[in-house]
């Protein structure tokens, strides 16, 4: 049996411009776009209509099931936590970062990501979940177990992007000591022989390990089709290193220089939201502002706080003149979904699914009001 839905009078961001109308769903699509009122359907009452949010790169998952050092919450309960405050903060799509290979910053012990996986895709055969998880995983390449990690999802047809990270210090984030300092001596109360013992190991893992284990996994990836990014490109060495992987997302590049080469190469560059909503980065990296100013910010994501997500885009339309509203949605809908080539979601188009939000906002912090996701309303 066909189900219609009307959601009329709305301001409808397209990919161009924005439009006072009506859209009109038919069996989970997008079956037809109207301008002009309409006394037919759910009235919006002037309210934005966006396309669902596309999240590539969340912590947040993690947060709800190790909310305490040490401390493991109910995988199904994190999980559940996690979607609710994914999907009211607009998001429909989500690829949950399951963090691959452990050292002493932590980590998870094998076969606990996978576990968690299957919890994931469990939830989802329950209908327990409003938004549409797929996973994404972030390869610790200097850690000596990533590959045994990373070989639990050899066959797993939810994973469709893959991070080469490398946290050494020297490396990336890391370029100087005084960030690293920070981050691990005095957040972890070390004394100086103890850091210096922490920081060789960590650069004798990077130079045996990065290198063959950045080859192995990007093998996988082309064979299986799955879209892998860099992370924390510093210079145009690491750029280059990036293209002969075939990497399709530079996330969050360090400097300028790597901002613009990535760019430059194709890949879509992304940066976090909350980066965005702040100002600044809480590394003390580069601005995602400054990236947006010069052009080259292709894609948010809103890493550990959600709502920064639907937030950020409204911030960069209001302070940036070169930046329309349409142009900020696209950063967190369209460009993300053609990025991990999710061609059937991220604009408000006929025959594309019916993820849709929408979105009060008169001034401030943008309010949802309700989520669809392929038609049906989950929030």
């Amino acid at each position: 049996m066909t189900k219609e839905t009307v959601l009329s009078n709305a301001r409808i961001v397209l990919e161009d411009k924005i439009v006072e109308g009506s859209v009109l769903i038919r069996d989970g699509r997008i079956a037809g776009i109207s301008e002009g009122k309409s006394a037919i359907g759910e009235d919006f009452e002037g309210d934005y209509l966006i396309p669902g949010l596309v999240e590539l790169h969340t912590d947040h998952l993690e947060a709800h099931y190790s909310p305490r050092p040490g401390v493991r919450w109910n995988k199904t309960a994190a999980i559940q936590a996690h979607d609710a405050q994914i999907v009211t903060s607009g998001i429909t799509t989500v690829f949950d970062c399951l963090r691959m290979g452990s050292d002493e910053d932590g980590g998870f012990e094998r076969g606990e990501m996978r576990d968690m996986a299957d919890a994931i895709q469990a939830a989802e055969r329950e209908d327990r979940l409003r938004a549409e998880h797929l996973i994404h995983l972030r390869c610790e390449v200097s850690a000596d177990n990533v590959l045994d990690h990373f070989q639990d999802f050899e066959k797993d047809p939810y994973v469709r992007l893959v991070s080469l990270m490398d946290h050494a210090p020297g490396q990336r984030q890391f370029q100087t000591m005084d960030q690293y300092i920070f981050y691990y001596q005095k957040k972890r109360g070390l004394s100086d022989e103890a850091f210096a013992r922490f920081v060789a190991k960590r650069q004798e893992e990077s130079a045996k390990y990065a290198t063959p284990h950045r080859d192995v996994i990007s093998k996988v990836c082309a064979e299986r089709g799955i879209t892998i990014a860099s992370h924390d490109d510093a210079t145009l060495a690491h750029v280059d290193e990036a293209i002969n992987y075939g990497v399709r997302l530079a996330e969050f590049p360090t400097s300028v220089d790597a901002a613009k080469a990535s760019h430059g190469a194709g890949m879509s560059v992304l940066m976090g939201a909350p980066n965005i909503v702040r100002g600044k980065s809480h590394s003390g990296n580069i601005a995602a502002r400054d990236l947006a100013e010069l052009g080259v910010l292709d894609v948010l994501s809103s890493d550990y706080v959600p709502l920064s997500l639907l937030h950020a885009p409204f911030i960069l339309a209001d302070e940036i003149e070169s930046i329309s509203l349409p142009q900020a949605i696209a950063m967190v809908t369209a460009t993300p979904a053609k990025t991990v080539s999710l061609n059937d979601r991220g604009r408000i188009a006929e025959g594309l699914r019916a993820d849709l939000v929408r979105v009060r906002r008169d001034h401030g912090v943008p309010v949802t009001r309700s989520v669809w996701r392929e038609g049906r309303r989950v929030a």
